[in-house]
């Protein structure tokens, strides 16, 4: 996304039928809005024609996707006549609503000094830029959103050509390196991997070099699990499966040592010095460069096992994980490179003639780390530790490539932070730093060098957005589309899974499928040193998922439960919460649950549209019942309703992701002054915005909140409305029996238990902080 100059010229450039057709498809997203105090995406630098064309080396950007029956049928819930009214209005509108924002929001002048910056000026130009960035959990980009991921970063409407660095290709070439170029003692190194007892203990080694049978990958295959629990000091209760009887439940190492988790070299002596700032006083002199946290959570990770973590919070654990997993991504990848470098000098000292089977240290392709993070800052700060742990020590500095110009795209300007901005502080850890969503980087490493916007297929790591690794993979029937690198991962990292489902969860699942297939070209690759694994395309059993986020979700589960293979079994961590965001709630006010009986999953979402309009719309219809904001976590849900209540000619007005500001302020306006009797508000407007919605007596949650915690900030926007009628205010939720997790993360695993049993409507009455 470009700067506001050459987004007005990009305007400018654009027909009026163009215009026309971003007002209907392509509204404001909030993603890229100045209230969130961060900068836009860092531009993307065109490059000179010398850069390398080559279709194997590079990974180019995909063609425009095709408009698929899917899109049709979203284009017409997302069209509706009442707001393409509201979005051929008159711009002039939009100066009016500035001006009421100072007593709209909670923060008084806050909105006024952020719209005077001439967002509102800038509205068509950011629908354009912001609509492939973001999209509605089941949404995939059509052809003009397409690009517009295009157009945001190249003014004249070109194709990105992915970065190739031509001058440094042969010097990250594991084909044409030895161990003597990596290390500068060969025969030590040698003697330490082929001597030593240690090596043949190692995790890395034991669990690639694992040849499974026909009989296990049938077994693996068929996802029939045996589980066993178990509860370790810091993690809680842990679940651990396997489809193979003979693994066990692992147990909490008492005694923990840098030295015996066969780290490689330079590892050893900078992990301590890197991750020092996370360590307290408190720490024992055993487990000193380890968190307590950090310390089990890599006991499992360097079983190479399967690992979901429900608990990662911004706030407090959030970097502590990112080391931790980032330490065992770089382990991995050394170790992989220094097996492949020591086989190259055996194989170049060989007498002519000798045929050894013994030199299969490879995949199908190279890259053999991927990394799915949601925004560019998330990037940034993982190549600084990689950065960080590659460095001995300052007098041994990395040789790094293109770090000048990764710098420029994937940083943040702090001068751009708009002032006097207050969010709550689990939001401002979120969007930190350039929140770009959509990104890929492939980063090749040698225990000396590190470079930067490597080609795919000459990459160790590769770092993307789900949205930036959707682009490339494509779909079927394009032209251009690539996967091929994606055959081969032994590693897949997806960390805070949990903000996927506000941006487009289907994007994860189509990345899934994709995972550990057969390539459709050879790319070079010598088959004589390619593991027989990788060969009888069993890549997936040997490949290792770690899977980091804040909540506990049904899809997240399923992606754990039906994509991950690995023969080592999972790990997953199910604590249950005992009290409940509920508790958090300050305002006096009665709750009352409402449970829906649906048949099965599938048909939950009818079934809870009819009772709402049977049995819940009804009592709040009268206008004593005014001043009702429905909360609704699904879009689509949100349209249904939307529609219906057009249908149904009720006062009404509605806020979504993509309203504009000035529609937002007529909403938030006529809602506070009873203009308008009901409010529908999405769930993924309140995760971007974090408004306080003022005016609210009664409040309806149409689904129980994706995050707990936004349970209790919707209910306490009550107090910020001075009318001392709090004795009439209400609160009713929906839910059913397959809402189990939602319901425990806000009400606690007790009363869950009960209400579960129970069929009919539990109230439950909050007083200031306590239950």
């Amino acid at each position: 996304m470009g700067k506001r100059r050459g987004g007005r010229e990009l305007a400018s450039g654009l027909s009026k039928r163009q215009r026309k057709h971003l007002r209907q498809f392509g509204e404001q997203h909030p993603v890229c809005d100045r209230v969130s105090g961060r900068p836009e995406a860092a531009q993307i630098c065109e490059l000179s024609d010398s850069s390398d064309k080559s279709s194997v080396e590079s990974d180019s950007e995909t063609e425009v996707e095709q408009v698929s029956v899917y899109h049709k049928l979203l284009a017409t819930l997302k069209a509706s006549p009442e707001s393409e009214s509201e979005e051929e209005e008159d711009e002039s509108e939009s100066e009016d609503a500035e001006e009421s924002e100072a007593e709209l929001d909670s923060e008084g002048s806050q909105e006024p000094k952020e719209a005077a910056g001439g967002e509102e000026e800038q509205s068509d130009v950011l629908e354009q830029e912001e609509v492939t960035t973001e999209g509605p959990p089941e949404q995939v980009l059509g052809p003009e959103q397409a690009d517009g991921a295009e157009t945001s970063r190249d003014p004249n409407h070109g194709a990105i050509e992915e970065f190739t660095d031509v001058k440094h290709e042969a010097e990250f070439s594991l084909e044409t390196n030895f161990m003597e170029e990596e290390s500068g003692d060969c025969h030590a190194d040698k003697r330490e991997s082929n001597s030593s007892q240690a090596f043949s203990e190692d995790p890395f080694k034991q669990h690639m070099d694992k040849e499974l049978e026909e009989k296990e990958v049938e077994k693996i295959s068929t996802l029939s699990k045996t589980s066993s629990q178990s509860k370790w000091p810091r993690l809680g209760q842990l679940t651990f499966s396997s489809a193979l009887e003979k693994h066990t439940a692992l147990k909490p190492d008492k005694e923990f040592n840098v030295k015996q988790l066969y780290l490689h070299k330079p590892l050893e002596s900078t992990w301590p010095k890197v991750n020092k700032h996370f360590l307290s006083s408190a720490s024992k002199p055993s487990d000193s460069s380890f968190t307590p946290l950090q310390r089990e959570l890599f006991c499992i990770m360097n079983t190479y096992r399967d690992l979901f973590y429900p608990e990662r919070n911004a706030l407090t654990n959030g970097e502590e994980i990112r080391h931790a997993y980032c330490l065992h991504a770089l382990n991995h990848v050394l170790k992989a490179n220094a097996q492949v470098l020591s086989n190259n000098a055996k194989k170049r000292d060989q007498k002519p003639g000798t045929d050894s089977d013994d030199y299969r240290d490879q995949g199908l392709t190279r890259p053999k780390v991927l990394m799915i993070v949601p925004f560019r800052e998330c990037a940034l700060r993982i190549v600084h530790i990689f950065i960080s742990l590659l460095e001995v020590n300052e007098k041994r500095k990395i040789d790094v490539s293109n770090k000048k110009r990764f710098k420029g795209e994937f940083g943040s300007d702090p001068d751009e932070k708009p002032p006097n901005l207050k969010r709550p502080e689990d939001y401002e850890a979120v969007f930190a730093g350039n929140i770009d969503d959509h990104f890929r980087i492939g980063v090749a490493i040698l225990q000396k060098s590190m470079r930067l916007y490597a080609p795919f297929y000459s990459s160790d790591i590769i770092i993307a957005s789900p949205l930036g690794m959707r682009t490339v993979i494509g779909t079927e029937g394009e032209k251009k589309r690539d996967f091929d690198f994606l055959s081969s991962i032994e590693m897949l990292i997806i960390d805070q899974a949990d903000i996927y489902l506000m941006q487009n969860w289907e994007h994860v699942l189509h990345l899934m499928r994709h995972m550990n297939l057969l390539p459709l070209d050879s790319h070079g690759v010598d088959f004589s040193r390619v593991r027989m694994p990788n060969l009888n395309n069993w890549s997936r059993y040997y490949r290792q998922t770690l899977l980091f986020s804040a909540l506990q979700d049904p899809q997240i589960n399923a992606v754990f439960n039906k994509h991950c293979f690995n023969y080592m079994g999972q790990v997953a961590v199910r604590n249950v919460p005992l009290s409940g965001s509920i508790s958090r709630v300050v305002v006096q006010l009665p709750h009352v649950f409402r449970r829906i009986e649906a048949e099965n999953l599938t048909s939950v979402i009818d079934t809870r549209f009819q009772f709402f309009i049977d049995k819940v719309l009804p009592e709040y219809r009268d206008a004593i019942m005014s001043h009702t904001l429905i909360y609704v976590p699904s879009y689509f849900d949100y349209v249904r309703l939307r529609n219906y209540f057009k249908k149904e000619e009720l006062n009404f007005t509605h806020i979504c992701e993509y309203s504009k500001k000035a529609s937002v302020c007529r909403a938030r306006r006529a809602f506070l002054k009873g203009e308008k009797q009901f409010l529908l508000l999405t769930e993924r407007f309140h995760f971007y915005k974090r408004y306080t919605i003022k005016g609210i007596r009664n409040l309806i949650f149409y689904e129980l909140p994706t995050y707990s915690h936004f349970y209790s900030e919707i209910c306490n926007m009550m107090k910020a409305t001075d009318s001392g009628v709090d004795a009439t205010w209400t609160c009713t939720v929906l839910y059913s029996k397959y809402d189990a997790q939602k319901l425990a993360a806000v009400v606690g695993i007790d009363r869950t238990a009960h209400m579960l049993q129970s069929k009919k409507s539990v109230h439950l009455f909050v007083t200031g902080e306590n239950e």
